[in-house]
């Protein structure tokens, strides 16, 4: 089984915002297979299902970016789920905007999302989609991932989205360094 899941902040007002990366990448894969999240459990939104003939489970955490490891953690133990069948997507300001970057292991890059997904799973080998949201414009952090995407910035922002929900279906039938060799190029 596998676990794909994305980073984002619960609520209307986060919506569209820089931060909000992964769970916009997984709409767009919800949209594509006409699933939802239809079940809640350990703070997160969630479908468990079949794509390509294998079994999945899609996660968006309800805990708020920062918390996420709780969750991300709960459904790896719950589901035994081993860690390198997990990918997990969010947004990165280090990665050019409109660009992916898939990485099996590393540090969080400050991005607490994820540093708190490696805090409770013990671990900097996790497999992840760096969506690129560009570099800081705002003299403070929390404002430029918070803010609303620009209309200037949103055809990159959805080619990045795209290919990020790509590369997510492709790590259902596929192990990482594949994944990584094939979208990594673009």
């Amino acid at each position: 089984m596998k676990l794909i899941v994305g980073l984002g902040n619960p609520g209307k007002e986060y919506e569209n915002t820089r931060h909000n990366m992964g769970f916009m990448a997984l709409d767009l894969l919800l949209a594509q297979y006409h699933i939802e999240l239809n079940k809640r459990k350990f703070n997160g939104l969630y479908y468990q299902g079949e794509i390509n003939n294998e079994k999945i489970i899609i996660l968006k955490p309800q805990t708020y970016m920062n918390l996420s490891g709780e969750c991300v953690s709960q459904f790896s133990n719950f589901f035994k789920i081993p860690i390198e069948n997990i990918i997990i997507i969010y947004d990165d300001m280090d990665t050019l905007i409109g660009k992916i970057r898939i990485r099996s292991q590393g540090s969080s890059g400050g991005q607490k999302g994820i540093q708190n997904i490696i805090n409770h799973l013990h671990t900097t080998n996790i497999n992840r989609i760096r969506v690129g949201i560009g570099t800081n414009t705002m003299n403070n952090i929390r404002d430029y991932v918070l803010s609303k995407i620009s209309i200037s910035e949103s055809n990159l922002i959805n080619e990045a989205l795209e290919l990020a929900k790509d590369a997510s279906i492709d790590f259902i039938t596929n192990d990482i360094d594949k994944v990584m060799n094939k979208f990594n190029k673009k």
